[in-house]
């Protein structure tokens, strides 16, 4: 039978329950999606929606089937299995590629979803609100200010340089590195793709393939200038800077 009303957990209440525990997790899902990172609006969105959605459920859904003394219900059990639950989803998010590991910040920030949309949806509005403004101080000023704090020490870069197989071009790349005061302390080839070829081979030269490294660097000075060097580079059809946040 349908019964409307708080009371039944099918209220007005409730509804602006899940309303806020959505427009919370867009936000920061939002975030995620402008940075390219593997689990953008949708994701967080949804993992949000669903968990205010179980603990409603542990609250409401079974009144109708319980004995008054007889039974007891703990609907606290519902917000930890919501918390190991979410475990397959973070571990599916992290990746690591010898020493260097992907995904820990977006794996984080599906955990931490999930405990807003749980606080919202268990009538705590207050938290859920200053725990995602939390997240974006966290974003926006600690890190900026843990940068600052970080000049003039040496720092870590990591490079994705694609370059056409087979001329040498790698030994050049790690000269020009090494000229520009950074030292290589990891090399990883990403992709060997056979099916792509550059777009026309010189001089009537047979195609050559698309070899992708990631060079883990070192030093001191401008990451901006030394990008530029190696794609003046001939051979290099590609240079940029990974991205250290995952």
């Amino acid at each position: 039978m349908f019964h409307w009303g708080d009371a039944y957990g099918q209220g007005w209440l409730q509804l602006a329950e899940l309303g806020l525990a959505l427009l919370l997790s867009a936000a920061i899902g939002t975030e995620r999606q402008l940075r390219r990172k593997p689990a953008g609006i949708r994701t967080h969105t949804v993992v949000g929606l669903g968990a205010a959605l179980f603990l409603l459920v542990s609250k409401y859904g079974f009144d109708d089937v319980l004995e008054p003394g007889r039974v007891v219900v703990d609907p606290s059990r519902v917000a930890a299995q919501i918390v190991s639950g979410l475990g397959f989803l973070g571990a599916g998010l992290i990746f690591v590629r010898r020493d260097a590991v992907r995904g820990l910040t977006t794996a984080a920030t599906i955990w931490l979803v999930a405990a807003i949309a749980t606080a919202a949806a268990a009538g705590m509005p207050l938290v859920a609100i200053a725990c995602t403004a939390a997240y974006f101080v966290v974003l926006y000023v600690i890190t900026p200010a843990g940068r600052y704090l970080a000049r003039g020490r040496h720092d870590d870069v990591d490079l994705i340089c694609s370059y056409v197989d087979g001329r040498g071009i790698l030994r050049d790349v790690v000269a020009v590195c090494t000229t520009q005061g950074w030292s290589l302390t990891h090399l990883d080839t990403i992709r060997v793709d056979p099916r792509i070829p550059i777009a026309e081979p010189e001089n009537g030269a047979e195609d050559r393939r698309i070899v992708q490294v990631e060079l883990g660097l070192s030093g001191r000075g401008a990451t901006a200038g030394l990008v530029i060097a190696l794609s003046e580079l001939s051979g290099v059809v590609g240079i940029r800077e990974a991205d250290r946040d995952d």
